[in-house]
């Protein structure tokens, strides 16, 4: 029973989708048998093709959906296209107007019967709607391009003529709009030469990212490997012209009788021959401009207008017909052309022929490698030997005549087995110097040689006695040649030839410059075209680079100009032993950048960089010594700093007072709490008296921090007693010693000197090891910015007292 209302469900099921399919049909049917090709263009069925066409245009511009705003302007510029497809056909017209079918592959009679599927054909509606793959247009699948056949084939190939490639992808129905046009555009560009591509978004993605192509139907130029996309109008006068806009400028040279003879001389300069095109239009034709293009390397082009004022003379000297472009080809011999073809009909074949059979000068010279390959290829066994005939020669004027008569020597030899060329010596001389066996030529040479390798090995022979050009010079170089045909093993030297020198090439600076004008051109399209996702990195770059550069400027016009004013750590313990407060000056939070202290003495050299024009926010921190205490003291010094030597807005240097003894007084004289104590006299600076004192000076603002030892003692025990005092002690005692007067730090420190010069060696060196014992907590103090600040007006000058009489 429950298999039975099973059965019963799924055939109501059946029955249900089979009438949405009739009832569909009959809709889609009626709609067919409504649409007429001829009622949406406004022309009888008598009207001709050029009324079809104007009546197209008309309304291809009226209802384009990039003018026509009007929501129902996609669908109706579908049915135009369509239309106008149908009834430009005369076979596809024919049987829409005998049975009202719009598909030429349609059985004839049949419209009637698959109406559904004739209208949906008509709109390239197809079986890809129920998920049945769509069959391409056999047109379009020739030009289909992969990935690795668009970098190996179209990147390579567009150096030689450029590419119009078409993005599409299924289901566009934009695609649909410009497809007339496309067709249109590929009939007559193609057989001029440009290269065709159809790119399919949906099938090659990869393809498609690397042209920066995401959305479709774009249409891409590519010329000399660069990308450029279209951005005008499908219409097939616009796509003509974007193609002549992605070739170079000056491939064709306009000619007048003002200017042809320097055109035609100037074959010495750019060793290539000369091409002139004679025609009636006044604009260079497209077809010329690419084989002009695909040529370039090898011959320079000319074009000559043979209506305009200015070419009579020309048309005259060279009996140009008028009626039929005529091409003229010169090489070395400006008065008369070596080739000359006239045809009314000028096709790229043609023109391919004439300029390949043409590509070299009767007796080119060697500029380049690839050239060189050219004209001297290497032997192959299948092939007849190729011999060239290198003239070794200079540029100056005394080699004129003997280059002037191997050229007529070459002219007036007309076998294919040799080739003629010359190579002057300053501009290849590793060429030279391998031929010649490294020894100069002070006169022309001529070399035969035969290429064996790509490597550069070649079979080669010196003619001997040189080359003047005389007529005995010539015989005996015919007689060689002659000798070389019969028996190939006349060549009897061999030699390995380096690479020549690209003598064309451009220099660094140009080449520079042409691709920052390509940069920048692209990115100017990209950014007036809003081409956004391929200008991110781009863009990315640049805000980084400006956000890096203002917030430099604005930190640095907000920061304080004086020293850095690191924060102030949490209060620590009150009550701590002198190690404590040592270790914790040795543990800094500050951890240093370098395993040592740079430590540099201020000399008359030194002393201006280092305080008078200390950069803004540094302090340099100054260690006083004598020549007897400088090595316990620096070592003291280093040990105590070291922590400290991490920041960068600190330097630490030191200043022996042997030979500064009056720069401390002169200081201690400008400070402003010591002018009063420093009237004493000069017997009283001596420099001992300052030894172990260090300052930490501020050259920017002109203020100072001092430092004074506070340990004198004999031995290591006045040491050991006095770390067990208390830190409050310890902090009296320094407050007390700070705000001593300096008088009485002076006659303190000539107790010290005096009591160590009356102590044992041993006493004396315990003593100048205690000086810095407390050097750290001051350097903490330092860093906190707690320390007194002792201003002076301007800092004294560094005088070598050492010099004195």
């Amino acid at each position: 029973m429950r298999v039975w209302r099973t059965s019963r469900q799924s055939g109501k099921c059946a029955a249900f989708l089979a009438i949405f399919m009739l009832i569909l049909s009959a809709q889609l049917v009626k709609t067919a048998s409504e649409y007429d090709p001829y009622n949406v263009l406004g022309v009888s069925r008598s009207a001709s093709q050029a009324e079809i066409k104007r009546a197209y245009k008309r309304l291809a511009r009226e209802w384009h959906p990039d003018k026509n705003k009007d929501p129902s302007a996609e669908d109706m510029f579908i049915k135009i296209s369509k239309s106008y497809e149908i009834l430009s056909n005369e076979e596809r017209r024919s049987n829409f107007d005998r049975f009202g079918q719009m598909d030429e592959n349609q059985p004839f009679g049949q419209s009637q019967h698959h109406g559904f599927r004739s209208f949906h054909n008509s709109f390239y509606f197809d079986e890809s709607f129920f998920h049945f793959p769509r069959n391409r247009d056999f047109s379009d699948s020739k030009y289909m391009l992969r990935l690795a056949q668009f970098n190996n084939e179209v990147l390579p190939d567009s150096h030689k003529r450029p590419y119009l490639i078409k993005v599409t992808s299924e289901w566009c129905f934009a695609c649909i709009h410009i497809e007339p046009v496309w067709k249109e555009t590929v009939q007559e560009l193609e057989p001029l030469g440009v290269g065709i591509g159809i790119v399919d978004l949906g099938f090659d993605r990869a393809l498609a990212k690397q042209l920066g192509a995401y959305r479709a139907p774009s249409i891409i130029g590519v010329v000399n490997g660069r990308v450029t996309f279209f951005h005008q109008a499908v219409v097939r006068e616009h796509l003509r012209q974007f193609v002549e806009d992605l070739l170079p400028q000056k491939l064709v040279m306009k000619i007048t009788d003002d200017n042809y003879m320097a055109f035609l001389e100037n074959w010495h300069v750019e060793n290539k021959p000369r091409l002139l095109l004679f025609d009636q239009v006044p604009i260079v034709p497209l077809l010329y401009k690419l084989t002009a293009f695909a040529f370039g390397d090898y011959v320079r082009f000319g074009f000559v207008d043979q209506g305009g004022t200015g070419s009579t003379r020309l048309l005259r000297q060279y009996n140009i017909n008028t009626y039929a472009p005529t091409m003229l080809l010169f090489k070395e011999d400006t008065v008369k052309p070596v080739d000359v073809i006239q045809a009314r009909g000028m096709k790229r074949q043609i023109m391919d022929e004439f300029v390949s059979n043409n590509k070299f000068l009767q007796v080119p010279r060697l500029v380049s490698q690839q050239l060189f390959d050219e004209l001297c290829p290497v032997k192959q066994f299948h092939r007849r030997r190729k011999y060239c005939v290198l003239l070794i020669t200079g540029d100056d004027p005394a080699y004129l005549p003997a280059n002037k008569a191997f050229l007529d020597f070459a002219s007036a030899n007309s076998k294919d087995v040799l080739r003629f060329a010359y190579v002057y010596q300053r501009q290849q001389q590793p060429l030279c110097q391998a031929l010649l066996q490294n020894q100069g030529a002070h006169s022309a040479q001529v070399v035969i040689l035969e290429r064996r390798s790509q490597a550069g090995k070649v079979l080669y022979r010196s003619v001997s006695g040189g080359w003047n050009g005389s007529e005995e010079d010539k015989y005996h170089l015919h007689e060689q040649l002659e000798l070389l045909q019969k028996d190939p093993t006349y060549l009897t030297s061999d030699a390995t030839l380096p690479e020549l020198n690209n003598e064309m090439a451009p220099i660094f600076i140009i080449r520079w410059m042409n691709a920052a004008y390509d940069y920048m051109l692209q990115i100017y399209d990209d950014l007036l075209y809003s081409n956004w996702r391929e200008m991110m990195p781009i863009l990315s770059l640049i805000f980084s680079a400006l956000f890096i550069v203002f917030g430099t400027v604005i930190i640095q016009a907000f920061s304080e100009p004086g020293e850095s004013k690191p924060q102030k750590p949490k209060p620590k313990e009150q009550t701590r032993t002198e190690d404590d407060a040592s270790s914790r000056a040795s543990t800094s939070s500050r951890p240093p950048k370098k395993d040592f202290v740079e430590v540099t003495e201020l000399t008359g050299i030194t002393y201006t960089s280092n305080l008078v024009k200390l950069r803004p926010g540094h302090i340099n921190v100054v260690l006083v010594l004598t020549n007897a205490s400088k090595s316990a003291l620096l070592r003291k010094f280093a040990k105590e700093v070291f922590s400290f030597s991490g920041s960068q807005s600190l330097h630490f240097s030191f200043l022996n007072a042997d030979k500064h003894r009056h720069w401390m007084p002169s200081l201690l004289r400008l400070a402003c709490d010591g002018a009063q104590s420093q009237s004493h006299s000069d017997d009283e600076e001596e420099s001992s008296n300052y030894m172990g004192y260090v300052l930490a000076l501020n050259g920017h603002k002109k203020y100072f921090c001092l430092f004074r030892p506070v340990f004198t003692g004999d031995d290591g025990s006045d040491s050991s007693s006095d770390t067990s005092f208390s830190s409050d002690s310890r902090r009296k005692s320094r407050s007390k010693s700070r705000s001593s007067s300096h008088s009485r730090s002076r006659s303190h420190s000539r107790e010290d000197g005096s009591g160590s010069r009356r102590g044992s060696s041993r006493a004396t060196s315990i003593e100048v090891h205690h000086k810095l014992d407390r050097l750290g907590l001051w350097m903490e103090r330092l860093m906190e910015g707690t320390l007194p600040r002792i201003h002076v007006p301007a800092w004294p000058t560094l005088v070598d007292d050492t010099t004195e009489g």
